[in-house]
């Protein structure tokens, strides 16, 4: 045995017996990158990736094509380390959405938050509820690196395809702040009258930025009736 698998023949045994615990951040990346890299000593890799992005939080919300900017990362490393947040985002909200109920604009908000927190461009989504507001669906409706443009007729098919009571219409500002522009408000009032003609009502409009929302409901920008001020 090598020195290479002999030394990784520790960590992971270490892992077995301790968990993450132990593991100095680049410890975590030099195990993670075992997986993907088998002939090399990750533990430089490891360091230059927390050199280069700043904590472990950093690393692990970076691109592909940004970290394989990193020397001796290569495109199966990067798409790892890109991996294993969405994959434990992913749980997350199948978790959430077996048990959400989306009543208050805190619950909505905080949903909506988890929903699109690693996203580096803007997303659009479209939450469908039943009556009790508990989720019935969860679609993406848009993404791109600018303004997501989405189809108001999409909107109305996902609503009658869950037989949705109602729906929050959500969508982030990647590098602004969580205030609604006028393209918002006018997006929303399309939205609001689509719905309302097959019987489904608008719950809320919540913007995402910087670990904040803004709710369009709360800020009286849609009405009981499903109808826009």
């Amino acid at each position: 045995m090598g020195i290479h698998q002999g030394h990784r023949a520790r960590r992971r045994q270490l892992f077995l017996e301790h968990g993450l615990e132990p593991f100095a951040d680049h410890e975590v990346l030099e195990l993670l990158l075992f997986y993907a890299i088998p002939q090399k000593d990750t533990n430089p890799i490891a360091h230059r990736l927390l050199e280069r992005f700043g904590s472990l939080e950093g690393v692990l919300s970076a691109s592909v094509e940004e970290l394989k900017e990193v020397e001796g990362v290569g495109e199966s490393a990067a798409i790892l380390l890109e991996l294993v947040p969405l994959i434990n985002r992913r749980a997350a909200l199948d978790s959430m959405n077996r048990t959400a109920i989306l009543q208050t604009t805190q619950s909505r908000g905080a949903y909506c938050m988890a929903l699109l927190s690693r996203y580096r461009e803007e997303a659009v989504y479209l939450i469908c509820l039943d009556a009790k507001c508990k989720v019935l669906s969860c679609a993406l409706l848009a993404s791109g690196p600018s303004s997501a443009a989405f189809s108001i007729r999409e909107v109305a098919n996902c609503a009658l395809r869950s037989n949705a009571t109602s729906v929050i219409l959500t969508h982030n500002h990647p590098s602004g702040l969580a205030l609604p522009s006028r393209d918002d408000l006018a997006v929303t009032a399309r939205v609001e009258e689509v719905l309302w003609g097959i019987d489904v009502r608008l719950a809320d409009h919540i913007i995402v930025a910087d670990n904040d929302f803004v709710s369009l409901w709360e800020n009286g920008n849609i009405t009981e009736r499903g109808m826009f001020r």
